[in-house]
């Protein structure tokens, strides 16, 4: 969380930025209990043990955020009220996800083949076809069929759709930083 020149990391923390992120997404409403439960612990059912969890983690993410913000109980849940700043702000990837950077590659609409894409994750290629695999199951990718792509042994791939464009960022933004170098 940032505001100005305050920082508060909290990379380490994730049910803290859990908490932060859901709390801020709901502002200037409040977040429910049961949403922050679910969204923080990643469990279907709440019991007492959570509610708990969840008092004693708040109360953290208070001390934490006692620079930049405060956390309010609401007869729902709780809300984030800024300090100092006029409104909040949720700063998140376009593609959120197990596949974000995979889809980030392929999101230019150009064919890649399994192999590219594994030197420029750098990952196995088995472990990049699993993933096509299960993106082309979702309907997120489609192979373009047995054609080979020039200089490579394997199936091309491209998306069906691209969430990254749709969002206006322009894939070298989404890059890694060896990527861009190579």
């Amino acid at each position: 969380m940032r505001v100005r020149d305050a920082i508060v990391p909290l990379a380490t923390r994730p049910v803290l930025f859990a908490l932060a992120r859901m709390l801020g997404e709901a502002w200037p409403g409040d977040a429910s209990r049961e949403a922050l439960i679910a969204g923080a612990f990643r469990i279907r059912h709440a019991d007492d043990t959570h509610r708990a969890r969840l008092c004693v983690e708040l109360e953290r993410l208070r001390m934490v955020l006692r620079p930049l913000a405060e956390i309010n109980a609401t007869e729902r849940g709780f809300a984030l009220v800024p300090c100092r700043a006029k409104e909040v702000a949720v700063l998140v990837r376009p593609v959120e996800g197990d596949y974000a950077l995979l889809l980030a590659f392929l999101s230019d609409g150009q064919a890649w083949s399994s192999s590219a894409l594994a030197l420029a994750l750098n990952a196995s290629q088995r472990t990049v076809r699993r993933a096509l695999d299960t993106l082309a199951s979702e309907n997120k990718v489609q192979s373009i069929g047995r054609r080979r792509c020039p200089a490579s042994r394997t199936r091309c791939c491209y998306p069906r759709r691209s969430p990254v464009t749709e969002t206006r960022f322009t894939t070298l933004l989404l890059l890694p930083r060896m990527a861009l170098h190579e």
